[in-house]
């Protein structure tokens, strides 16, 4: 076997060193892991375990517990009424743990089921239980799965997506890379299949994306974010100092190899 290079614990520079990354914040969309594409689950845990396997810290933010508690209601789609919404997501997060939880069970790893909301992250005292408990479970080898709280969550107090949350989660627990995943394999200058849409391999920090016409990237209508929430959460982690890659569900076993593939987002320049 090759030998096993150190973790690096601090600034991850490139996608070269994403492998050596001592921590990793991963995100997941519901168009990825819910309904048609549920079978995607099982590889990304494969990647995910493989991550965990040579000694990374590993945070799973996923969506999902609305689109997989849907059908469990006999809904034919997405609920727009917030109660609903609810039940639908205190039906769902169940199912999908056990999901996770069935497949980590060939490598021997416990998950553990962390609930946030907006408000939780905001009010001093409960950011620093949630942090305590994540660096607890963490140094147990436990692999943390987040989502939001949406049995609780109101509108007015909700995130708004999980791209977000996943940012907010990167600054908690300090991690050197947060991976952004979807159904689109990068930033595309316009909505991926239209006339002249480019994907973007690199974005420098500050660059100005003005020119980029944001779509959604979901792409089952079970979703809440799109190109435009993934920008902004990779802006939000990139500025508080952590680098930011964006790619496909379906690619992620090779993104946490260090391919050459999505797009990354430089973080901040170190203060001298």
């Amino acid at each position: 076997m090759p030998e096993q290079l150190p973790l690096i614990s601090g600034r991850i520079a490139s996608r070269a060193e994403i492998p050596r990354a001592g921590r990793i914040v991963v995100k997941v969309g519901s168009s990825s892991i819910s309904g048609a594409n549920a079978g995607q689950i099982r590889p990304l845990v494969d990647a995910l375990a493989t991550a965990h396997g040579r000694g990374s810290d590993v945070v799973l933010v996923s969506s999902g517990a609305i689109a997989t508690g849907i059908p469990y209601l006999r809904l034919d789609s997405r609920p727009t009424d917030l109660a609903t919404q609810q039940a639908a997501a205190a039906v769902g997060q169940n199912v999908l743990i056990y999901r996770y939880q069935d497949c980590l069970d060939r490598y021997e790893i416990v998950a553990g089921q962390v609930l946030l909301t907006a408000g939780d992250l905001e009010n001093p005292v409960h950011r620093s239980n949630a942090q305590r408990a994540m660096e607890r479970l963490l140094g147990l080898r436990i692999l943390p799965i987040v989502n939001e709280n949406d049995t609780v969550a109101t509108h007015e107090i909700r995130f708004g997506d999980n791209d977000r949350l996943a940012s907010l989660v990167t600054q908690l627990v300090r991690a050197d890379l947060l991976l952004l995943l979807s159904d689109v394999d990068a930033l595309y200058t316009r909505p991926p299949g239209t006339a002249g849409a480019r994907p973007i391999h690199h974005v420098a920090f500050g660059e100005d994306l003005a020119e980029v016409e944001f779509g959604d990237i979901g792409s089952a209508g079970v979703g809440t974010g799109g190109a435009g929430t993934k920008v902004a959460a990779a802006t939000l982690a990139a500025a508080s100092g952590t680098p930011v890659l964006l790619a496909a569900t379906t690619q992620v076993a090779a993104a946490l190899e260090g391919a050459d593939i999505g797009t990354w987002f430089d973080a901040a320049p170190r203060r001298q």
